[in-house]
């Protein structure tokens, strides 16, 4: 595929995007919306409703149950942000996207970044989009990005899954094994929030809890494309980071 010098490639029917929340909707008091939430990504407080998008799974529940239409997912694909309070969506606010690394770290990464990808109790779901990421098709070669296969050969890491119990301590060691400087990149709900794992305590709600995030990309699990804005939005290649907040 060309992307991003040509188009994006085509989106299944069935793709989930941002969510877009029409406040002009939203009879005051209803809480149906936040209710139908698995993994309470919906708040509603004063009259406004916000949706965390690092503790969503992108399900239909909220749309469905939305008496009013004031939610519905779009084919927006551009989700990935720097900050995790980036993540949280306000009706009519704007949203800003991942910007890219400093000047020094782009000298560094910016023609070649070499990452561990590291599953910390994932489903398989995240991995298999970041893994087809390295396939014919996507080519993430091209950008001089590569999975490597020990930490020590790498400039950061990936992280799916919420961090099980199992799991904290290689999630660490792989981390310190990384020389300096180093970045890290946490994939899907579960690394980002603990998705639906949230508050078990056999897990650890997420890599942030452990470690400083440089990248946020939400989904469960989000398509490759996402994944593939992210990082290229981190090593500016893709630039333009503020865009209109919802209803369109």
């Amino acid at each position: 595929m060309r992307y991003p010098d040509g188009p994006p490639p085509a989106l299944p029917a069935h793709f989930r995007g941002v969510p877009r929340i029409d406040p002009t909707r939203c009879p005051d008091g209803c809480r149906v919306c936040a209710d139908a939430c698995p993994t309470d990504a919906i708040t509603v407080a004063g009259g406004t409703v916000s949706l965390d998008l690092g503790r969503c799974i992108f399900c239909p529940e909220c749309q469905t149950a939305c008496p009013e239409g004031a939610i519905a997912f779009t084919d927006d694909y551009r989700l990935a942000t720097r900050a995790r309070a980036d993540l949280r969506l306000l009706a009519g606010e704007e949203r800003k996207l991942a910007d890219a690394l400093d000047a020094k770290l782009r000298r560094l990464f910016g023609r070649s970044l070499k990452l561990r990808v590291v599953s910390a109790g994932d489903c398989n779901g995240c991995a298999s989009d970041v893994n087809v990421l390295g396939t014919i098709g996507w080519d993430i070669g091209r950008f001089g990005i590569q999975y490597v296969a020990s930490p020590r050969h790498a400039d950061g890491m990936i992280v799916m899954g919420p961090v099980t119990e199992n799991m904290r301590l290689a999630v660490r060691k792989t981390y310190d094994a990384i020389p300096d400087p180093k970045i890290v990149i946490a994939v899907g709900a579960c690394a980002i929030s603990g998705g639906i794992y949230a508050g078990h305590p056999e897990q650890q709600d997420g890599v942030e809890s452990m470690l400083p995030v440089d990248l946020f990309i939400p989904g469960c699990p989000p398509h490759p494309l996402t994944i593939l804005d992210g990082f290229l939005r981190l090593l500016g290649r893709i630039e333009g980071g503020i865009h209109a907040g919802q209803p369109e």
